[in-house]
């Protein structure tokens, strides 16, 4: 069980950060579209430089376990912000599916802020350097 536990952490960081990383790498590749796209639901398509930085820098964040509860929390702003933004239309299933995805999404990002990193992660890692010198 302790095996379960302890690989848990990191899998479940990158299982939930992975859409972000990609989603940034692919706004790179559809910059103009994605800003059409973000200018057409009354978002500023200037804000897209902002938005691929926060999706790969945080993601990446994340899957490290590089201050996690900082990271967690910005992108749980972001994913909710995202879902009132662009998947609000209530008449559209999928939209509504959209929604309560980033919902979840959110929801898994502030029990990161909550309860942190967990196993293999670099803010584990520097929590253990600190602990080990202040015993010396």
């Amino acid at each position: 069980m302790f095996a379960i536990q302890q690989l848990s952490a990191p899998i479940g960081r990158f299982l939930l950060s992975l859409i972000f990383v990609m989603s940034g790498v692919n706004k790179l590749g559809e910059f103009e579209a994605t800003q059409g796209y973000m200018d057409a639901m009354g978002v500023p398509g200037i804000l897209l430089p902002i938005v691929i930085i926060t999706e790969i820098v945080g993601g990446i964040a994340i899957i490290l376990g590089w201050k996690t509860k900082i990271a967690a929390f910005g992108l749980a702003g972001f994913t909710f912000l995202s879902a009132v933004l662009f998947h609000a239309d209530f008449s559209n299933t999928t939209d509504i599916i959209s929604f309560m995805k980033n919902l979840a999404i959110t929801g898994a990002f502030l029990l990161l802020v909550a309860q942190g990193a967990g196993a293999y992660s670099l803010d584990n890692r520097a929590t253990r350097h600190i602990k080990k010198q202040e015993a010396q």
